[in-house]
């Protein structure tokens, strides 16, 4: 495990962003177009970086926007990207995309969340499926993760929850360790909480990620929701609050499944 390093600053936030990256000084001079003596001296304290090095040190390390501003105010410089309010005027357009794709989506389910799970935006195929669930669980802020797994809300209904429930779970850690979150790492532990061990040793049918989440549907025994799930965010944005968004998308993994959604949504 890659230790973190005790020196503060932009030095120290520099060192720790590389090794979080595990990248080594001379991969991150060829990204950025500098020298690996100059990474050296930056992380040493022996040299300041301009603010344009700054801005492309932290794109070649993957930097969430958020924390490149915390960069360029280690290093003397205000902020480069803003955080709007999603009801801003300025982010009229990316709100009235996210509808079109949420609309589009149906009647397959979708949600818009932020970077901690919780819930922004949703269609109607996602309520559909949260029919039932603890009413409270549905109070904002809903946060998926935990609605998805917490036993008054769709656990029970989730056929394959003991390996499921560590996908979802595995996810929140990553991201946790990605671009580090005191509320993610309490999340995932939360979440540990509320659903089964992981199995020590997976049956012969074990797929991993690739399992689709076995839905039951209302209270018939005999049917079932089979579905996949995409993961998209906004790549180029600059706005802390768009960068962070990420639209989620269930999709049929079988024709029965496109037909029960169908129903379901009406």
């Amino acid at each position: 495990m890659i230790g973190e390093p005790t020196g503060g600053g932009f030095a120290g936030a520099l060192r720790q962003w590389r090794l979080r990256r595990r990248v080594s000084q001379l991969e991150l001079a060829v990204r950025a177009g500098t020298t690996q003596r100059h990474v050296s001296f930056l992380e040493s304290g022996r040299s300041t970086p301009g603010r344009s090095m700054v801005v492309r040190l932290a794109e070649s390390l993957e930097v969430p926007v958020r924390e490149r501003n915390e960069l360029l105010l280690a290093a003397g410089f205000a902020p480069a990207y803003p955080q709007s309010p999603l009801d801003d005027p300025q982010l009229a357009p990316i709100r009235g995309a996210l509808d079109r794709i949420l609309r589009g989506h149906l009647p397959y389910p979708a949600v818009v969340v932020d970077r901690h799970g919780d819930l922004v935006a949703a269609n109607a195929g996602f309520h559909a499926l949260t029919r039932g669930v603890d009413p409270a669980l549905l109070a904002p802020p809903v946060n998926v993760p935990r609605l998805l797994l917490h036993p008054r809300g769709l656990a029970p209904r989730i056929r394959n929850l003991d390996e499921w429930a560590w996908h979802v779970i595995d996810r929140v850690r990553a991201e946790s360790v990605r671009n580090p979150d005191d509320d993610l790492r309490r999340l995932a532990a939360e979440l540990v909480g509320l659903v089964p061990p992981r199995p020590a040793h997976p049956g012969p049918d074990h797929l991993g990620f690739a399992v689709p989440l076995r839905l039951r549907v209302g209270d018939r025994d005999d049917r079932e929701l089979r579905l996949v799930t995409t993961l998209t965010h906004f790549g180029t944005a600059v706005d802390v609050t768009v960068a962070e968004l990420r639209l989620e998308a269930f999709l049929p993994a079988d024709e029965a499944t496109a037909a029960r959604l169908t129903e379901l949504v009406g």
